[in-house]
């Protein structure tokens, strides 16, 4: 009888169920946008039932499309987006307030006091990450000042903390299971890497009460049981990974100094180094991989915030386009920006900036300026991000890359994929499975329940779909490189 795998992918504009077999082949899919919310500029917001909503349609749909019962399924994965913050009722269930999203900068103001009373290099040491809005702990404090006595049922344990990945869980397994894993703890700015606890220290100095956090588990092994009425039988839940990190093992990098490059809502770009974290000095993230038969793997990740999303805006903002995939060929109308940089800054800057003050920034326009510079403008500046974090990541690491692994929705663009290439002067390596997200989900619940024997069966199951090389003179390409850093520097410290 065939075994088959359902990955849970719930990303930050969309949820998405895909349903794998044993030969790691997406059998079924569906997917459902749900509303972006932003009470104020450089806020965001999701509402939590919503993201259960459609990702329990998402997970029914792709079962219906597979042609899957439900008690066909081995094993259940959740890959998530990771710092977004969400608090619900221990008894009903029921969130207490919107998620506060990982894109949000609502704590910026905590985050700069925090620096001031000198608790940057504790926090760095311990996490591996810098004091930034982008992760949950702030978020969790905000929470629990904003909304009146939300503390005070905190500390007694009524309102429970987690990431979207627990969130899932305690309404998958019935309330029953109140639990995150490694790697999704690590980006909570409470979890200290080196111990993989919750650290009181931390606890104390972002204002957070231990009774409201989930336990600890590992990326993979069976976690709980779904309860029956959810999808049709019970199933497993067996695999939990941060949404970068599982893309990082659908990818297969399993050996240190293999990177990819995920190109979704925000760009990532993570590096595996190993059973040791590495400490960053430049502004990227040292970060818990994943957890795996009582080893875990650490990695080292730069984020852009706005990648994909610049695609989204010249769409829902600007009216450019109609549909996100008509950017490619409205850029190709030009064969270059014609000195026109765009800076998305939405929501502040990234790895290696960490500027929350960052605001987006179009800059080289002139009168012969159109929709094609623009659109190819857009492109061209999730690219040179991208260059901005592999060039640091490649330094601190001490390696050279012989090649990016990519995958995300972006990732199928072919004029982005060649400029990144021209960008690095590295090839940029695209799979046949692009899904590599729920592929990670799955894969991780799938070795823990016996759907596949080891990570060398995953490596050699990878497969490359295209191989991108560098075209570019290097006169060029430095040339560009220095005008999107001029660019760059035009954006910083805008708001107030």
């Amino acid at each position: 009888m065939s075994k088959y795998v359902l990955a849970l992918d719930q990303g930050t504009t969309s949820s998405r169920a895909i349903v794998f077999d044993e030969s790691a082949r997406a059998v079924g899919m569906a997917q459902a946008e749900f509303e972006q919310i932003y009470p104020e500029p450089g806020h965001v917001e999701h509402d939590a039932e919503a993201i259960w909503e459609s990702q329990l349609s998402t997970a029914r749909r792709a079962l219906v499309e597979a042609e899957v019962d439900a008690s066909q399924l081995v094993a259940v994965g959740i890959a998530n987006q990771r710092e977004t913050t969400v608090v619900w009722e221990r008894d009903s269930g029921r969130p207490v307030a919107n998620a506060i999203v990982w894109q949000s900068r609502v704590t910026a103001e905590r985050c700069a006091n925090l620096k001031r009373d000198g608790y940057e290099s504790l926090i760095r040491d311990k996490t591996g990450l810098v004091l930034d809005p982008y992760f949950s702990g702030t978020k969790i404090a905000h929470l629990l000042d904003e909304v009146e006595g939300l503390r005070s049922r905190a500390e007694r344990g009524e309102v429970l903390f987690g990431t979207v990945d627990s969130f899932l869980a305690w309404r998958l397994t019935g309330g029953r299971c109140h639990v995150t894993d490694v790697s999704n703890a690590s980006r909570t700015l409470l979890l200290n890497i080196h111990t993989l606890e919750w650290d009181d220290e931390l606890l104390e100095a972002i204002g957070v009460p231990r009774a409201m956090l989930p336990a600890v588990v590992e990326s993979s092994g069976v976690i709980g049981e779904i309860d029956a009425e959810i999808l049709g039988a019970k199933v497993p839940l067996a695999g939990m990974a941060g949404d970068q990190q599982a893309a990082t093992f659908g990818q297969a990098c399993f050996s240190p100094g293999e990177a990819k490059n995920t190109y979704g809502t925000g760009c990532f770009l993570l590096m595996n180094t190993g059973t040791k974290p590495v400490r960053s000095d430049g502004g990227l993230l040292t970060t818990v991989g994943w957890s795996l038969n009582g080893e875990v793997t650490y990695c080292l990740e730069g984020a852009v915030f706005v990648g994909g999303a610049v695609v989204q805006w010249l769409r829902d903002g600007l009216g450019l386009i109609s549909e996100a995939a008509e950017i490619e060929a409205l850029a190709a109308q030009c064969e270059s920006t014609d000195g026109v940089y765009l800076v998305p800054a939405f929501v502040g800057l990234g790895a290696p900036y960490w500027d929350p003050a960052a605001r987006g920034t179009m800059i080289g326009i002139t009168r012969g300026t159109a929709r094609p510079q623009v659109a190819r403008a857009a492109l061209e500046s999730i690219a040179y991000q991208s260059r901005d974090l592999l060039e640091l990541m490649q330094r601190e690491a001490g390696v050279s890359l012989g090649g990016l692994r990519v995958d995300g929705g972006a990732a199928a663009n072919n004029l982005l994929m060649q400029f990144q290439a021209d960008m690095l002067d590295v090839d940029v390596l695209r799979p046949e499975v692009l899904e590599t997200t729920a592929l990670g989900a799955a894969r991780l619940a799938g070795l823990a329940t016996g759907v596949w024997d080891s990570t060398d069966e995953i490596v050699e199951a990878w497969r490359l779909e295209r191989r991108f090389s560098a075209e570019m003179a290097a006169e060029e390409r430095e040339s560009l490189y220095a005008g999107w850093q001029r660019a760059v520097e035009r954006s910083r410290n805008w708001a107030e």
